[in-house]
């Protein structure tokens, strides 16, 4: 028996069971390049829309090219094993080459793009550099499954195994997606995780060696050459269908991520669901329709079937909002269910539409290779389409059309191909997908997710490319800033807060002149900062509709612009910082959700670093910290990053809020204690005076008792908490669970955190600071915490008497602790004047203990004279 003899039948079937299972590891390492790699890419690309989609686009890219240059010699190679093994170590002596070469190259194309690149040169760069950079490794990933697809025939398979080994090779990528994001992303990090898909690789070229060692595959017939030119039709459905195809995963993920909590974790969700639908239909061809005599005839109807389940799931779209808090509700673990629910979501908006996806490809791929085009060439043109896909749906049909009508072209277009394959209109099925397109045309509203309840209406709306964004006013005219309508970005009811997230770390700067801000949300923090005379402010705000709806928040902001003291800039915060070269006195950094997809990489070491070299050589940097949406391990490893960085840093409160607490980590970049002298004569700036009074910041306990933690407190809450690094970015692994499945109430994380920081004047002030005032000082710190404990505890009430009887003797008590401390003696002044008319000795007596307590303070005086008075 010769080379190319088969083997027998028992002997086929386990090889043939061999060579699916290499698929499936290939799929798996494919998967796992493609996150890390755009994890990676991320870091110095920026988290802009169009540089996240060149990721995927330079991907697929890459694979098609491969597949289309690579697929024509495997096809007439005696030797597809050579070519298989050859791909395999390609891959692997790459991405182990791209551990260590990536991040510099990364820089150099960093700063060839700038921070102040126009959107054809970001973009250009951006797609140029990430092809370039991984062209190697995807261009062989292209030719590992038209090689593998050669070398069936010596397992007596036939050439009936397309659709086999692309479901093998997909359903591995399944596998991929979701251990890299759930288990081993997480547990190793990204270098990590890249050297066990390298040693997958090598596990695939070693079992294919030893499978098919000395085996020839024979060669195919040449094609003849005077086929017509019709027999091109399937090459271009093969295009259009990997176009379409990859569009609709675009848009659907976007769409998704509104109602999502748009996490890491929803990622992997929605490309593991996406990803398991097309092997679905990929194997399901294989086993229904690739037997069947001629199945060259269902490729118009598969078409035409696509067309309407891709309607059919876009128009599950409408109802996922709905969809997602009753599936989240099912009995168990509250993070399982949540994790179910979305991808409960995703499997209804993905599943037929995706099945379908994998047997056209599968038919198409067929059709094509009985038309005497390899396998290869069919790949290829599939996945070139595919690459084109992110920029035509994701950059430009989105915002310009909207989702609702980009998907609906989406569906429209499959209708349209049904009907060039067939090549006869005037079959009536073939016209199926118009009927979905047409009722959800006319009768479905907008595809756009805002709450509305309690009264609200929409004040302004911008659908871009990375997310919705929204501005709602509620019955009482609050405005409320919304991302994708999960994500609160700020109110008009909130402007003090905010603004005291401006002024604290400014006036702990004894004289700030430039100061830059990273995250802009409603704009009114950065447009506080630019009140200050004195100071120039930059603003980086990623979304380039969270600037266009800010306007409506910050009308003071647009006359600090036109003074020039107030620049906006749509950028990536991370490259905005590592790519530029101005110095700055300040940087504030927005209180980033660290769940949200992206935001984890604002909290790691290298980006602390980066920010610690924009400083001036007195330079502060204030990165605020949203405790009501972090658990205590992802505290304790941010707090961990920033030490390593700025050893010295000490933390603040910017309020006493006991629902969304907002903790400051403040670094310097010449450690030191701060001159008290200093900031008291800055503070007490006759121009800065109007400014800070509303904000309650118009005496020195008011700044200087917003200090809660030093850094030895920082320190030993911090204790080994894994960094969070570019490399392994934990922050992004951890806290997505507390946003799905909360663990407690915000408050009681805040009195928890608060009952372990402790802090001594000593250790942020100069030691020559007056030892009285230091008394003082701390005094208002204990009382302070002793104010946010009892308000956890305090039942909110329309009735003053009921109120008194709860908070009366604690807050006198607090009051006793520090006669300094402002913020309990208002709510009880409020409850006296508010006593005044139905019980008078009630409000009289606690008016005279106020007097008592803080005699410095007139309000309880001019009470009582009022009272006294019958007014």
């Amino acid at each position: 028996m010769n080379d190319s003899a088969d083997p027998a039948p028992s002997a086929a079937h386990g090889r043939r069971g061999v060579a699916l299972g290499v698929m499936a590891a290939s799929g798996f390492a494919g998967l796992g390049y493609e996150i890390v790699w755009t994890q990676q890419s991320a870091l110095w690309l920026g988290h802009e829309a169009a540089s996240v989609l060149a990721v995927v686009a330079a991907f697929f890219g890459g694979l098609g090219l491969g597949a289309l240059l690579l697929g024509g010699r495997i096809e007439r190679s005696r030797s597809p094993l050579r070519w298989y093994v050859l791909c395999e170590l390609l891959i692997a002596c790459w991405a182990l080459w791209l551990t260590v070469a990536l991040a510099p190259l990364g820089d150099l194309l960093m700063n060839l793009t700038g921070v102040s690149a126009s959107p054809p040169q970001q973009w250009s760069i951006a797609f140029a550099g990430v092809f370039l950079c991984l062209l190697p490794a995807t261009a062989a990933m292209g030719a590992t499954l038209p090689a593998m697809e050669r070398l069936l025939p010596a397992l007596g398979g036939g050439r009936r195994q397309l659709a086999a080994l692309y479901a093998s090779n997909t359903s591995g990528g399944v596998v991929g997606a979701l251990a890299i994001a759930f288990w081993l992303a997480p547990v190793l990090g990204h270098t990590r995780t890249a050297l066990v898909c390298v040693a997958l690789n090598l596990l695939c070229a070693a079992c294919a060696f030893g499978v098919w060692r000395g085996q020839q595959a024979p060669v195919p017939a040449a094609p003849a050459q005077d086929r017509p030119r019709r027999k091109l039709r399937p090459l271009w459905l093969l295009g259009f269908t990997g176009l379409l195809g990859i569009g609709y995963e675009v848009l659907g993920v976007r769409v998704l991520s509104e109602v999502a909590e748009d996490t890491v974790y929803t990622f992997a969700l929605l490309l593991a669901v996406y990803l398991a639908g097309t092997a679905a239909g990929a194997a399901g061809y294989q086993r229904w329709l690739a037997r069947r005599p001629d199945p060259r005839r269902y490729g118009a109807a598969l078409l035409a079937g696509l067309g309407v389940a891709l309607a059919l799931g876009a128009a599950s779209l409408w109802f996922a909002g709905a969809l997602r808090p009753l599936v989240a509700q099912l009995p168990g673990d509250a993070l399982t269910a949540a994790l179910v629910a979305e991808a409960s979501i995703a499997l209804c908006a993905f599943g037929p539409a995706t099945i379908m996806m994998g047997a056209v490809f599968s038919q198409l791929a067929a059709d094509a290779h009985a038309e005497g085009h390899s396998f290869g060439h069919a790949l290829g043109v599939n996945t070139l389409g595919a690459a084109l896909a992110p920029l035509l749906f994701g950059v430009l049909a989105l915002p310009l059309l909207g989702p609702k009508a980009a998907l609906l072209l989406l569906a429209a277009a499959y209708g349209v191909l049904a009907l060039v394959a067939a090549g006869d209109w005037r079959l009536p099925w073939l016209w199926a997908p118009a009927v979905p397109v047409l009722l959800l045309a006319v009768f479905a509203p907008p595809l756009a997710y805002v709450d509305l309840s309690g009264g609200a209406h929409v004040v302004h709306y911008r659908d871009g490319v990375m997310a919705a964004v929204s501005v709602v006013e509620d019955a009482d005219g609050v405005a409320r800033l919304r991302i994708d309508d999960r994500q609160q970005e700020g109110s008009s009811g909130t402007r003090l807060i905010d603004a005291r997230q401006a002024w604290l770390p400014a006036l702990l700067h004894p004289g700030p002149h430039r100061a830059l801000f990273l995250g802009l949300g409603t704009g009114i923090t950065a447009a506080a900062a630019a009140e200050d005379p004195a100071l120039s402010v930059d603003a980086v705000e990623l979304l380039p509709e969270v600037i266009e709806a800010s306007a409506l928040f910050i009308d003071g902001a647009a006359r600090a612009r036109r003074d020039g003291r107030l620049v906006l800039h749509a950028a990536d915060a991370r490259r905005y910082v590592r790519a530029g070269t101005q110095r700055y006195d300040l940087v504030v950094a927005d209180n980033f959700h660290p769940a949200r997809n992206g935001s984890g990489a604002l909290y790691t070491v290298e980006h602390f670093q980066a920010v610690r070299a924009r400083l001036d050589d007195e330079g502060l940097f204030c990165q605020w910290l949203p405790l009501h949406q972090l658990d205590v391990g992802t505290l304790r490893s941010i707090l961990r990053s920033f030490l390593a960085v700025y050893p010295d840093a000490f933390a603040i409160l910017a309020n006493n809020s006991l629902e969304t607490p907002v903790l400051g980590l403040v670094g310097r970049a010449a450690p030191g204690p701060l001159d008290v002298a200093a900031l008291q004569a800055r503070r007490n700036d006759r121009l800065l005076a109007p400014l800070i009074r509303p904000l309650g910041l118009d005496d020195d306990f008011a700044l200087f008792g917003s200090v809660v933690a030093g850094p030895a407190s920082l320190a030993r809450l911090a204790g080994d908490a894994p960094l969070n690094t570019d490399d392994h970015p934990v922050v992004t692994y951890l806290a997505p669970r507390i946003t799905y499945a909360p663990d407690s109430r915000p408050r009681d994380r805040l009195v928890a955190l608060l009952r372990v920081l402790t802090v001594e004047p000593g250790e942020v002030f100069a030691p020559d600071a007056d030892a009285a005032w230091q008394g003082h000082l701390a005094a208002y710190w204990r009382a302070r915490n002793r104010f946010i404990e009892i308000g956890r505890a305090v039942r909110p009430s329309a009735d003053p008497r009921a109120m008194l009887a709860q908070v009366q003797g604690p807050l006198l008590d607090v009051l006793r602790m520090s006669p300094d401390f402002r913020p309990a003696y208002d709510p009880l002044l409020q409850l006296a004047v508010a006593l005044a008319s139905a019980d008078t000795a009630a409000a009289r007596s606690l008016l005279e203990a106020l007097r008592t307590a803080q005699p410095a303070r007139p309000e309880a005086d001019a009470a009582l004279h009022r009272l006294d008075a019958g007014t």
